[in-house]
């Protein structure tokens, strides 16, 4: 490692370190630092759009991973105020870019994104051949990496952890006022989903991912019951699992988003799998069932459902590969999308779903 001065006008007087991004394969890529100087490891993937890192950064699905944004300028817009974010902090392990700019221009922009980065402690590399490592993880599958700067620090496999107790609430919290309340199992969820619920007269509870919407001592009225986004493996938030459970045997109307997918199958008797490199980006095609549209969605996840459960059936396929994004009841009002209804960032074709789910109640 060693440090010199870039010739780029916009950092011209600003000395630079060099890091290196370690693949478990033995596979290294040196990169210029732009984030904070501190060896970080986890599961490295990569996200294919164009826009919206500050929401992504954001995004508590991304836990325990190093993100490479495939599109090739980031930092060009800067970074608003927390107010459009997904949640008050970067979840993200490591950024990995192909070029960063510095010199931010946006009438949101509060500062650039290596302040940012630095402020939360957040590693950061330019590496010029991004597409090249892309590649490599699209053709050996996501694999644990680490950033290291002066000390090589371990690989960290974050499927092994529940990472959805990392990043859930810890306590009650009570949204707006509505005809309807929506009781929210926050495994990680995106500010958007409560946004989008707020906007349709419902009043959202939300309550950690191990809470018991079920225990006496702790019961609240709920007209129906929406399991968020978040982060690792589903089969480790058992708990979450049981409460769905307990929720489809006493027919409460529910709706899964992401990580909801996953868990509302396993409630029901389905399973999960994990896929070669997953689905990040704001481009996915989703055709539903039974129907000739196809829907543009955003998405983030690294698992799948590998079994529908009984009694259910898949709602929409992945155009792309055939793997399923979303799963209903043939007689309850019981769903779930793999994608994104919410967004942020991305296209707004399926917020329809929050309109048919309410309808159901």
């Amino acid at each position: 490692m060693h440090t010199q001065v870039l010739s780029r006008p916009e950092l011209a007087k600003r000395p630079v370190r060099y890091g290196k991004l370690i693949l478990e394969d033995g596979t290294q890529f040196e990169g210029l630092s732009f984030g904070y100087e501190e060896g970080k490891s986890g599961e490295i993937v990569f996200s294919t759009g164009m826009v919206g890192y500050p929401e992504a950064l954001t995004d508590a699905s991304f836990a325990g991973q190093l993100l490479v944004l495939t599109y090739p300028l980031v930092g060009n817009y800067g970074v608003p105020e927390k107010s459009y974010w997904e949640d008050d902090h970067i979840h993200v392990t490591g950024l990995i870019v192909s070029n960063y700019i510095n010199t931010p221009s946006h009438v949101q922009s509060t500062m650039s994104l290596s302040d940012w980065l630095v402020q939360e402690q957040i590693p950061a590399l330019e590496i010029k051949d991004t597409r090249l490592l892309t590649q490599h993880i699209r053709n050996h599958g996501a694999m644990l990496g680490k950033i290291v700067f002066d000390e090589d620090i371990p690989f960290y496999d974050p499927n092994q952890s529940n990472l959805i107790s990392q990043v859930s609430t810890k306590q009650v919290t009570t949204f707006g006022k509505g005809s309807k309340t929506i009781a929210l199992l926050d495994c990680g969820a995106k500010k958007n989903i409560v946004r989008c619920l707020l906007k349709r007269d419902v009043e959202v509870v939300m309550v950690p991912w191990d809470y018991d919407l079920f225990a006496s001592e702790q019961q609240f009225h709920f007209d129906g019951l929406l399991i968020s986004n978040g982060p690792g493996n589903p089969k480790t938030a058992a708990r979450t699992i049981q409460t769905i459970r307990t929720a489809l045997e006493n027919k409460i109307p529910t709706l899964g988003i992401c990580m909801g997918n996953h868990l509302l199958t396993l409630a029901a008797g389905g399973d999960t799998s994990k896929m070669k490199f997953g689905h990040r980006s704001q481009n996915q095609p989703c055709i539903m069932q039974d129907s000739p549209r196809c829907y543009i969605t955003t998405q983030n996840h690294g698992f799948v459902v590998s079994e529908v459960p009984e009694g259910f059936k898949p709602w929409f396929t992945n155009a792309n590969d055939g793997s399923n994004e979303g799963i209903m009841h043939t007689s309850q009002p019981f769903m779930s999308v793999q994608f994104h209804p919410e967004a942020a960032p991305g296209p707004v074709d399926t917020e329809w779903v929050f309109d048919y789910f309410l309808e159901k109640i």
